[in-house]
């Protein structure tokens, strides 16, 4: 044929390029290599047929040789794949010759995947930063075949080199080859189907591998399946994109407190989309101090691009702070997602975030939200550790319960500490690249690190209620976009029934009271049924423990509380007297916002009748979503805290500290104090004497008349007194010995300052009392 050519090199320089050309021909290199997108299998059509050209008959078992002919080039290159399967090497396309008459190609050569080296071409390469090496696979094999067009349209061998310079694969690796990772027709039907059942690409492998006989027969890797099922996805968004808009836009019409956003244009076919309806943005008012963005709808549960902010309403069920549906999922889509989301919540970022274990959603809240504190969702890693560790499952049957034990159970940092190292060197996972990740971000998912974080979740150890659970049995496995709004319209509906419901409940039934305490009756009048069903858990849970006094230093009284025979395992607890305020070292209340058993163990031993306002978190209460404040109900709990003899004790010791540094830093102040205490030992010898007659209740003075109430105001300065027992003339000579020693600390004290004869007068006044 005579004609003039043009030859591409879609093979990379430095290699044989099989050329026998013209002087006149032109070079194009294309760098591209078979790992390089190994993630996809081959197209699996040639030429423009639509068919694949498999070999018949002899052909399967021949080696090529110069002169064979075929019907077509794509009849030429499937021979030398299926003849390069059964040998085990790949291949690929190194050069083509055109007419320069009319463009047809003339020549093809098809060479070994090894064939050249790598990067050779300068002129390629100085220009272009390599991001992210590829693995080295070029080797300059020689093995070619070269075909030439003939004046009858046939095309034959017109050169053919068998020998390698590197091992074969085996035939049962031959399936991850690129050239041989080819999704059939028939395969891309039967991964169609399962998929719109619903069915993720591991199950669906499973099922191939058994129609098929065998992985090798498949034809391509379980990551060519799950890169089809992608853009099958891919291509269904898309079309369902203006689906999304229009409904987004209709419901904006309706209601202008619909808030939704599209990041980009809208014009455009894909992109993020945001939406909170008027109830979403209002529920975030009341509950939005702690927030779930729960991603695995997109990922390998439902496999749909949706993720939902969701929270805990006062009843601890999940509530909804808004949706997003994420084709892109880059780290400036997730920033895009949480300024947009933040701005529908007018601005006001949560306490707490939990999300699923990601980089770079991590990387988004800490630009976005970096006061709030971020946490992974242990639960997650847990099913994650399920198949990270599924070979030490199986050999040791103990280690799953000894990882949660360590995890969840662990009472203090170091506790945790010394517990995964003794775990980690017991079955020796200390190299284990996964734990060594986790363990790496331990500060956000292991518990003992978040307890002084509000997280909303009433036990430690549980999973959260919110994650995961909000559209349960509406979004399924199966559910396109177009399906999607009527099952999300009617997740709302039953949300909103079972808060309807909840709230019902809590207003007219009245729950079983289990002790005598005035405590519970109060947290049964004051949190819905939920809460105060798991506050009563806690108020019985006291009764299997003991608080003993480690330390008082005048305001701050420390117990250890233990349960009764294990002194051992004992919790702090810190009782600030003054501001009726327990911190407990197990940091339930900071964590879940309801006191533990331990800090109600120390109020039933000071004799704290009813709950301090402190611990009635609104979020909690019947009164949640109310402009009702607790403010009414605050000074009666202030009250019933001076029921507590250890309380009234220490308040008083507190203020006579006071009175006694004031009254002694002059002599005209000193005269003032005497005459004061004197007073007031008279009044309150009368008042030991009257045996409650004039006593108090709910914060109102009970006697007989209006003075007796200001006299009674005046001995307590600014707070409102409340007492429920009445000092016998033996506890009224306590607390005088005891006031009379912090008189005798303020003589010693005033010997130094030559003061002494006076505080001595002032002593012995008392005495006379």
């Amino acid at each position: 044929m005579d004609s003039e050519v043009l030859e591409f090199d879609i093979g990379l320089g430095g290699g044989s390029s099989g050329r026998d050309g013209d002087e006149d021909a032109m070079d194009i290199s294309h760098h591209v290599d078979e790992e390089d997108m190994v993630d996809s299998p081959l197209p699996v059509t040639w030429g423009g047929s639509g068919e694949i050209y498999l070999p018949e008959g002899d052909l399967l078992d021949l080696e090529p040789y110069e002169g064979m002919e075929f019907e077509s080039e794509e009849a030429a290159k499937a021979f030398y794949n299926s003849y390069a399967r059964r040998v085990g090497f790949s291949t690929r396309v190194s050069s083509s010759r055109r007419s320069r008459r009319d463009g047809a190609i003339i020549q093809r050569q098809f060479v070994c995947a090894k064939e050249g080296f790598r990067n050779l071409n300068e002129k390629r390469t100085k220009d272009r930063e390599i991001k992210r090496p590829r693995t080295i696979t070029r080797v300059g094999c020689k093995a070619s075949l070269s075909v030439k067009m003939q004046d009858s349209g046939k095309w034959v061998v017109s050169g053919f080199v068998k020998e390698h310079n590197h091992e074969l694969v085996p035939p049962d690796q031959v399936h991850c080859l690129r050239s041989h990772r080819q999704i059939s027709g028939p395969a891309k039907t039967l991964i169609d189907t399962l998929q719109a059942a619903g069915m993720g690409p591991r199950r669906i492998m499973s099922a191939l591998i058994k129609e098929y006989g065998g992985i090798s027969k498949v034809g391509f890797t379980e990551v060519d399946c799950r890169n089809y099922m992608r853009n099958n996805r891919q291509r269904s968004l898309e079309g369902e994109f203006q689906l999304l808009l229009d409904y987004l836009k209709q419901m904006q019409a309706e209601n202008p407190n619909f808030f939704y956003a599209v990041q980009g244009d809208e014009d455009q076919s894909t992109g993020n989309v945001f939406w909170a309806d008027p109830k979403a943005r209002t529920n975030y008012t009341y509950f939005g101090d702690t927030v779930t963005f729960d991603t695995t709808y997109r990922s390998n549960r439902y496999r749909l691009p949706f993720a939902p902010f969701t929270g805990v309403n006062h009843h601890g069920q999940p509530v909804l702070f808004g949706c997003a549906f994420l084709i892109n999922e880059s780290e400036a889509s997730f920033v895009w997602l949480f300024k947009t989301w933040l701005m529908a919540m007018s601005g006001r970022p949560p306490v707490s975030i939990t999300t699923d274990h990601d980089a770079v959603i991590r990387s988004a809240i800490n630009q976005v939200f970096p006061e709030t504190r971020h946490r992974f969702c242990k639960w997650h890693i847990f099913k994650k550790c399920q198949e990270k560790l599924s070979h030490v499952f199986l050999q040791h049957p103990h280690f799953e319960a000894e990882f949660h034990k360590c995890v969840n159970l662990t009472e203090s940092i170091e506790e945790f500490e010394s517990c995964w190292l003794s775990l980690v060197d017991k079955y020796e996972l200390r190299d284990h690249e996964w734990l060594q990740t986790i363990y790496a971000a331990r500060r956000q998912w292991v518990p003992v690190y978040l307890r002084d974080t509000f997280f909303a979740e009433m036990s430690i150890t549980q999973r959260s209620d919110s994650m995961n659970s909000y559209f349960d049995g509406y979004v399924n496995a199966s559910t396109n976009l177009n399906q999607f709004f009527k099952l999300y319209e009617k997740a709302l509906e039953s949300r909103n029934e079972k808060e309807v419901k909840a709230d019902y409940d809590t207003m007219n039934t009245s729950p079983v009271l289990k002790t005598p305490s005035p405590m519970e009756r109060q947290a049964s009048e004051l949190y819905t049924r939920k809460l105060f069903m798991r506050f009563q858990e806690e108020l019985v849970g006291t009764l299997t423990f003991m608080a003993s006094k480690a330390d008082d230093d005048g305001e701050i009284i420390t117990y250890q509380v233990s349960k009764y025979g294990e002194d051992h395992k004992a919790y702090c607890v810190k009782f600030n007297v003054l501001e009726m305020k327990a911190s407990c070292s197990c940091q339930m209340f900071e964590f879940s916002g309801l006191p533990c058993r331990h800090v109600l163990t120390v109020f039933r031993v000071t004799n704290v009748l009813t709950l301090p306002s402190h611990y009635m978190l609104k979020r909690w209460t019947r009164n949640a979503k109310s402009s009702v404040m607790l403010e009414e109900r605050s000074n009666d709990a202030y009250t019933n805290y001076l029921e507590s003899h250890t309380v009234r004790y220490n308040t008083l010791r507190h203020e006579a500290f006071k009175f006694v540094d004031q009254g002694a830093k002059s002599l005209d102040c000193y005269n003032v104090a005497v005459d004061a205490l004197q007073e007031a030992a008279k009044k309150v010898a009368v008042a030991a004497k009257n045996d409650g007659k004039t006593t108090m209740g709910n914060g109102r003075i009970r006697g007989n008349s209006a003075s007796d109430a200001n006299r009674a105001n005046s001995v307590s300065g600014n707070h409102h007194a409340s007492s429920n027992q009445h000092l016998s003339e033996d506890d009224m000579d306590k607390k005088i010995r005891e006031l009379n020693n912090e008189l005798n600390f303020a003589s010693r004290k005033f010997e130094v300052t030559g003061s002494a004869p006076i505080t001595q007068k002032l002593a012995s006044s008392v005495n006379s009392h």
